[in-house]
């Protein structure tokens, strides 16, 4: 199959790329400190596992920075990894591309959705398609420093926050008309914590190389229920929740919660994958592409 791989390592940082600058177009000093030391360590495991190719992708928060071109300079200068900026558009297509690996998405066109800290990417698409896509710069990061000014958030917050989706998300729902998804795919990030905690509350086993993750409607609207009254102490203390995801999980939710009900959304489906892995398969693709040249 020319779009196979086996992971052989797999690791997670939170860099926090858009802490505290995300809003003002900024790359804060500690989040390039931040930035540079895990790629410094994630440049120590490519030399010891003798990586022979390396594809680095940055998107919204670098995309949108001022000095964002500047810190991937400053990475090819300290680390030696090429860093490419990708559009907020190929960020949605990769990101089917992993989804769409993961779980085959079926004949009826499904949501695809992805919470990243700078930008979501909404796509609608079939197994053989994309029928639309778009990134929205609203992601996890922005929303937090902007709605999440009291924890638990206030009635006030999440107003705010409703209207400020709902301004901004028009084109999502005009493509929902024209398409109209009932499945709501939710791809890897915010989504892999709410199955892992599902999972765990309802004694759900879940296969150690699964590509598709366990989550109900129903499940997902009873852990929303929890997390908006919690504080963040009381959230950490959720089995299955991850410090990671405890700061960007309650405007998320929200983000869920509001998109199921506006769009009458009856099903969830959760990938394991999501943008890198449909990077690695467009790279993969693409060699193959260059061999039968």
């Amino acid at each position: 199959e020319k779009d196979d791989f086996k992971i052989v390592y797999r690791e997670k940082t939170a860099v926090k790329i858009g802490e505290k600058g995300i809003n003002h177009g900024m790359i804060t000093d500690d989040a390039i400190d931040r930035a540079l030391k895990t790629l410094t360590k994630f440049k120590e495991v490519i030399e010891e596992e003798q990586v022979e190719q390396v594809f680095a992708t940055a998107t919204s928060a670098i995309r949108n920075a001022q000095n964002g071109k500047g810190l991937v300079a400053l990475i090819k200068e300290e680390t030696g990894i090429q860093t490419r900026i990708i559009s907020g558009i190929q960020e949605a297509e990769y990101i089917y591309y992993g989804v769409n690996k993961a779980l085959k998405i079926g004949d009826q066109p499904s949501l695809i959705m992805d919470i990243g800290g700078g930008s979501i990417e909404f796509v609608i698409g079939t197994t053989r398609e994309i029928l639309w896509r778009q990134s929205f710069e609203i992601g996890g990061q922005r929303m937090v420093e902007k709605f999440h000014k009291h924890d638990p958030m206030v009635q006030e917050d999440k107003v705010a926050l409703i209207e400020y989706l709902e301004s901004n998300l028009q084109e999502l729902f005009e493509a929902c008309s024209q398409f109209s998804p009932k499945t709501l795919i939710g791809s890897s990030g915010t989504f892999d914590t709410l199955s892992d905690i599902y999972s765990l509350k309802a004694n759900v086993e879940r296969e150690k190389d699964a590509t598709e993750y366990p989550l109900t409607i129903d499940a997902f609207m009873e852990i929303y229920h929890e997390m908006i009254i919690k504080g963040r102490e009381e959230r950490l203390a959720i089995p299955g929740m991850i410090p990671l995801r405890v700061d960007m999980i309650v405007v998320a939710c929200e983000l869920v919660n509001y998109i199921i009900h506006k769009l009458e959304l009856t099903n969830i489906r959760v990938s394991a994958y999501a943008l890198k892995e449909g990077v690695l398969l467009n790279t993969l693709y693409t060699l193959k592409k260059e061999e039968t040249l």
